[in-house]
């Protein structure tokens, strides 16, 4: 299991330099000039030669990726074009509201999404199973943030149920520890804190979560559908096992294997969905400062959160892979 994990971490580098190549021709094919972004009514002809020579704009773009790369060898991500903060630095200050918001909606997904699919595979062709499949297709095919716009609508401005945007109530004077405003909440014993925290990300994870919450219930269904058809499953049965026995140690441990696969792939692409819904919610987590980062053209941000999206999703990668194993013997590598 060591010799593999070591393995998949030695291949992120190609995949990290193939990634850096990509991201960096895509983000200079982007319309737009950031010097002219930057100036905006003041770009005389002299301002803009001026930020493009302060920022390297105008070397060759060879000489421009080579500078990227170095600099990224050294651990420095550069700084933003438009606010001059390091992009290091503000990435660790956004990035927790965004892993907030993707575990709260990964979880309202996985707590949802398997007892419903399980539910639908045990009554295949019935109302229920009918209904969540109709349900599964519903989410999957509604965008994010259409969504998010009409719970937003519906709970926070019709209902006044919800909070309508924000990750927290600025008049509640909470002591923020890690940035993560719940667990914060926990840690200070500020319970209104965090109860308020929980209830501004209600309705963006619900809204980020819907997708997943689809795939995950399909996954599950096909899954356990499969496994119950199983001659284990049978020899089970007709030894009299309990329902719930044969469940837990026959049916949902084969079952979830393609389940926790789908849930790490999920988990990592809800890092990079949250952009509509951070923005729609007015959420300060990294989705929403890529957004303002595309509409300036602000290259050293879109380098840098990008990256580390990645490397992040690797990872993410590579602890399902070895999950995995755990779960199930017959895959574990030595």
């Amino acid at each position: 299991m060591l010799r593999f994990a070591l393995r998949r971490l030695a291949l992120m580098v190609p995949v990290l330099f193939g990634l850096s190549v990509l991201l960096f021709a895509w983000v200079r094919a982007l319309p737009g000039d950031p010097a002219r972004s930057l100036l905006g009514e003041r770009a005389t002809p002299e301002a803009i030669v001026a930020v493009n020579e302060a920022y390297g704009f105008d070397q060759p773009l060879l000489q421009q990726y080579l500078t990227y790369v170095k600099a990224l060898l050294q651990g420095d991500f550069g700084s933003s074009i438009q606010s001059g903060a390091d992009v290091l630095t503000t990435f660790g200050d956004r990035f927790p509201a965004t892993v907030e918001l993707a575990l709260t909606a990964m979880l309202f997904a996985i707590v949802v999404g398997v007892p419903l699919g399980y539910l639908a595979a045990r009554n295949q062709g019935r109302l229920l199973d009918t209904a969540v499949v109709s349900g599964s297709l519903l989410g999957v095919a509604t965008p994010v943030f259409f969504l998010a716009i009409l719970l937003k609508l519906v709970f926070a401005d019709w209902l006044g149920w919800l909070p309508t945007a924000l990750r927290q109530d600025p008049r509640i004077d909470a002591t923020h520890i890690t940035n993560f405003y719940v667990l914060d909440g926990f840690l200070t014993r500020e319970w209104d804190a965090a109860w308020d925290a929980m209830l501004h990300l209600a309705l963006p994870a619900i809204a980020l979560g819907t997708i997943p919450l689809a795939i995950i219930v399909r996954i599950t269904r096909a899954s356990v559908a499969e496994v119950l058809h199983e001659d284990y499953v049978r020899t089970a049965e007709s030894k009299g096992l309990s329902r719930g026995t044969i469940s837990r140690r026959h049916v949902l441990r084969n079952a979830l294997l393609p389940v926790v696969t789908t849930i790490g792939l999920q988990a990592g692409l809800l890092l990079s969905g949250a952009v509509l819904t951070e923005t729609v919610f007015g959420f300060n987590g990294i989705g929403s400062y890529l957004f303002q980062a595309i509409s300036t053209r602000d290259f050293p941000v879109l380098q840098g959160f990008i990256i580390f999206i990645a490397v992040i999703y690797s990872l993410i990668n590579l602890v399902v892979d070895l999950l995995y194993g755990v779960i199930d013997p017959r895959v574990r590598v030595s």
